[in-house]
């Protein structure tokens, strides 16, 4: 069945099921975290997505290249630092806002891509961009000013950038599953080390064990592997933009699950962001530009089957 769907297609789809599982995950996580620290919340939940990875994905991690686990441990190094970044600088501005100096990956990734890797960017990626920009805005902003956590917070979220850009350029479909597995590795590496200094503390209740094995194994494992193997197929900055349903997936749990209001304001910035959506995916498919594959060096392609 899904081998008769384009794979650009089925990746956007993948990665849009993505942004709705971490969408879910954030009032779970603001119940957990008012229990466990973050450092301690991320160290757990990531060893637990990393040792079910190792076991289900043992052969596929086995054939890597040593080229392909030294990529996966940059890309683990890149994405366990942003994480703790993140963290770190939630601790010192409101969520809303460091949902939207989170976001403006959107920005980053084009942006990096084409500084750092001479990425062609057409023009309807650069309108989506500013459209996804605003919702996120709309949805999340409600004042903004500049101290330590939103500067900890756009480094964490330049670290993403880099991230999303790395993966759309070096993964590939064969190397997909292991390279995942060896992020979560290391990702469970880089941010044991933030949580160790004051001890790690664990959940001590059925329920938020359940919402950690939730968040590691769905949000987590299944997540990472899905983005990994999705932007084989697509470009980074095309990428980037999808994974702005994030907060509108996260808005849309909120109404449903966690009690909140639906407002005018989830309602346009979702709307703005759907709309992006529509410009990449559909008006995005008519402009000339490089595919995930050709952006991709060619020595990877040849691996590929």
């Amino acid at each position: 069945m899904l081998r008769s769907v384009p794979a650009s297609r089925l990746a956007t789809l993948l990665l849009v099921s993505v942004t709705a599982v971490w969408g879910s995950t954030f009032f779970l996580i603001r119940d957990l975290v008012a229990h466990v620290p973050s450092a301690d919340f991320l160290a757990v939940r990531f060893a637990i997505a990393a040792a079910a990875m190792a076991v289900v994905f043992r052969r596929q991690t086995l054939a890597l290249t040593r080229r392909e686990v030294t990529l996966g441990v940059g890309l683990g190094v890149l994405y366990g630092l942003a994480q703790l970044l993140q963290t770190v600088g939630l601790e010192h501005t409101d969520a809303s806002v460091s949902g939207f100096v989170t976001g403006t990956y959107v920005v980053l990734t084009p942006v990096l891509g084409a500084v750092l890797l001479r990425d062609r960017i057409p023009g309807s990626t650069w309108l989506a961009v500013g459209l996804a920009t605003v919702g996120l805005g709309v949805l999340s902003l409600r004042g903004l000013s500049v101290g330590l956590g939103e500067g900890l917070t756009l480094a964490a979220a330049a670290l993403y950038a880099l991230h999303i850009i790395g993966l759309g350029r070096w993964s590939t479909a064969r190397s997909a599953t292991g390279l995942a597995t060896v992020q979560a590795c290391v990702i469970t590496l880089v941010t044991l080390v933030g949580a160790l200094p004051g001890g790690i503390t664990v959940p001590s209740t059925g329920g938020q064990w359940s919402s950690l094995v939730y968040m590691a194994l769905v949000a987590g494992a299944v997540a990472l592997w899905a983005q990994t193997w999705a932007q084989s197929h697509m470009p980074a900055a095309r990428a980037a933009i999808v994974m702005t349903m994030e907060p509108v997936f996260a808005a849309f749990f909120a109404v449903l699950l966690g009690g909140e209001s639906l407002t005018a304001r989830m309602l346009l910035g979702g709307g703005l962001v759907l709309t992006a959506m529509y410009v990449v995916e559909l008006l995005g498919r008519r402009t000339p530009g490089a595919s995930a594959e050709q952006e991709r060096p060619a020595e990877l392609l040849h691996h590929e089957v």
